[in-house]
C-alpha cells in the first residue's frame, strides 16, 4: 500500500492503511494502545462529522450511510482495539490515532459502496487531527463520568450513609494524630467519609460544562481553514443527538487546540477523589488492624488468604487495591499536569498522554469505588466487645470535665490513669469534689458524641 511518503508493507487482513503501518513500525515503545473509551468516542465523532457534512451538503448520502454502518459495525465489535494497534506514545498530536479510524473506515465504506473512499478527504473531511483529538479527549471523558464514575460514587455515597445510619448507636474512641481522642460515634466517621466524596462529586460534575465545550471546527490552528463555516455548530448538534449528552462549540477554538487546560483541572478533581478514597480505605485499614495487636475496632469480610505462609491470615485486600488506586490517579495527574503545559504555540503535542491517563483514571477510580462500596463498607461488621472496652480505659474522656475542674486538675487525673491503669471516673471520683452520679453523666461518652458543654 502506499501514501504520500511511498511503499509500505500492511497485512493483508488489516483494515487499516499506510499510515497506520508506518505509526506501528515508528512507536514500538509501551505495547499500549488508547482507551477503547477513546476509540469509541472518536469513531462517534466521524459519524457527526459525516452526518453534519452531508446536512451541508458537502458530502452525498450514500457514503454518509455507510460510514454510519461502519461505525456502528466497529462499535458493536467485541474486538474493537485490534483494529486501532498504534501506540498511545505516538506523535503528540495524535495524528497517528485519527488517521486509523479514517482508514478503517475508509476501508469499510470503500467495501460497501464498490469503490475507492479517500481517509483524508471523505473522512477526515472538514477536520484534522489537531481539533478532532482533544475534541475526543473532552467527548470520552464527559462520557466516562457520565456512565462509571458518578454513578460509582453515587453507589459508594449510599452504601456509606446506609452503613452509618446501621451503626449509629456504636460509639468509638476517636483518634487525632493516631493517638486516643474524645469519643464519636460510628455514623459521624462514615459520615464524614460520605461528605468527603460528595464534595468530590460535586466538584467533578462543576465541570461537566467546560468539557462539553469542544475544539471541533477549529482545524489546524483554530481558524477554521478547509471547513464550513456551520461545520462546528452542526457537528455538536448531531454528536449530542448520538450520545445524549450536550455539546457545543469552544467559544475560543485556539484555546482548546493550544491548550488542555480543562483535562488538568478534571484530572486535579480526580486526584482530589482518590485522596478521599486512601483516607476511607486506610481508615478502614486501621480499625481492621489486628485483630489481637492492632485497633480491632471492625472486622472486614473475608475474601481470600492473606498469607503463603501464615495459615489464617486474612488481610484488608479491597482497601489496599483502593490505596494503590488511589496511588496511580496520583501519578497519572502529574503526567497530565506536565502534558497540559506541553501546548507549544498552537498546539499541545501531549494529547494521547492525556486523554490515557484521563480516562485511566476514571476507569479505575469507578472501579475500585464500586468495589469498596460492595465488599469492604456494605459488610464489615464492629466489635462491639473491643470499642467499649477501650472507650471506658480512654482518658481523654476527661476532657468533659474541665469546664468544672479545670485544666490542670484534669491533666491530672489523665496522668494518674495513665499511670495506674485505671478508669477515668474512678481517679475523677478521687481527686475532685463531682458526686458519682454527676461524673457518671459527664463522662457518659454517648453524651459526649454531640459537643456543647
Amino acid at each position: 500500500m502506499h501514501d504520500s511518503m511511498g511503499e509500505i508493507d500492511i497485512p493483508v487482513d488489516a483494515l487499516y492503511g499506510a499510515q497506520t503501518a508506518r505509526a506501528i513500525k515508528n512507536f514500538p515503545v509501551s505495547g499500549q494502545t488508547l482507551p477503547r473509551n477513546f476509540i469509541r468516542a472518536l469513531l462517534l465523532a466521524k459519524l457527526a462529522a459525516a452526518e453534519a457534512n452531508t446536512e451541508l451538503k458537502l458530502l452525498d448520502r450514500s457514503t454518509y450511510l455507510a460510514i454510519a454502518e461502519a461505525v456502528q459495525t466497529l462499535l458493536a465489535d467485541p474486538h474493537l482495539m485490534r483494529h486501532f494497534p498504534v501506540d498511545i506514545f505516538q506523535t503528540g498530536s495524535g495524528t497517528s490515532t485519527n488517521m486509523n479510524a479514517n482508514e478503517v473506515l475508509a476501508t469499510l465504506v470503500s467495501q460497501k459502496l464498490s469503490k475507492e473512499i479517500s481517509p483524508n478527504d471523505v473522512i477526515n473531511m472538514g477536520q484534522s487531527s489537531n481539533d478532532i483529538i482533544p475534541s475526543c479527549v473532552h467527548i470520552s471523558a464527559l462520557l466516562a463520568l457520565e456512565h462509571t464514575l458518578q454513578p460509582s460514587l453515587k453507589l459508594l455515597i449510599d452504601t456509606i450513609s446506609n452503613k452509618a445510619e446501621e451503626l449509629d448507636a456504636d460509639i468509638k474512641t476517636g483518634r487525632t494524630h493516631l493517638m486516643d481522642a474524645m469519643p464519636v460515634r460510628f455514623s459521624q466517621v462514615l459520615e464524614g467519609w460520605a461528605s468527603q466524596l460528595v464534595q468530590c462529586q460535586q466538584l467533578i460534575t462543576a465541570i461537566r460544562p467546560a468539557l462539553s465545550a469542544l475544539a471541533q471546527g477549529g482545524t489546524a490552528v483554530g481558524t477554521g481553514v478547509n471547513t464550513h463555516a456551520d461545520f462546528s455548530r452542526v457537528f455538536c448538534e448531531k454528536l449530542s443527538l448520538l450520545t445524549r449528552m450536550q455539546f457545543h462549540p469552544a467559544d475560543n477554538l485556539f484555546s482548546r487546540i493550544a491548550s488542555h487546560d480543562t483535562a488538568v483541572a478534571l484530572s486535579g478533581q480526580l486526584k482530589t477523589t482518590a485522596v478521599a478514597i486512601m483516607k476511607i480505605s486506610n481508615d478502614l485499614r486501621w480499625m481492621n488492624s489486628g485483630p489481637l495487636a492492632g485497633l480491632g475496632e471492625i472486622e472486614l469480610q473475608a475474601l481470600q488468604p492473606g498469607s503463603s505462609i501464615m495459615p489464617g491470615k486474612v488481610n484488608p485486600v479491597i482497601p489496599e487495591a483502593a490505596c494503590m488506586v488511589a496511588a496511580q490517579v496520583m501519578g497519572n495527574d502529574t503526567a497530565i499536569t506536565v502534558g497540559g503545559q506541553s501546548g507549544n504555540f498552537e498546539l499541545n503535542v501531549m494529547q494521547p498522554l492525556i486523554a490515557a491517563n484521563l480516562l485511566q483514571s476514571i476507569e479505575i477510580l469507578a472501579n475500585v469505588s464500586r468495589l469498596l462500596a460492595n465488599k469492604a463498607i456494605a459488610n464489615f461488621s464492629v466489635n462491639r466487645q473491643q470499642i467499649a472496652a477501650t472507650l471506658s480505659r480512654n482518658p481523654i474522656l476527661v476532657t468533659a470535665l474541665t469546664p468544672k475542674v479545670g485544666y490542670e486538675t484534669a491533666a491530672k487525673i489523665v496522668k494518674q490513669a495513665y499511670q495506674q491503669h485505671r478508669p477515668i471516673i474512678d481517679v475523677a471520683a478521687e481527686l475532685t469534689e463531682l458526686s458519682q452520679q454527676e461524673l457518671t453523666e459527664l463522662l457518659n461518652p454517648e453524651r459526649l458524641t454531640h459537643g456543647g458543654f
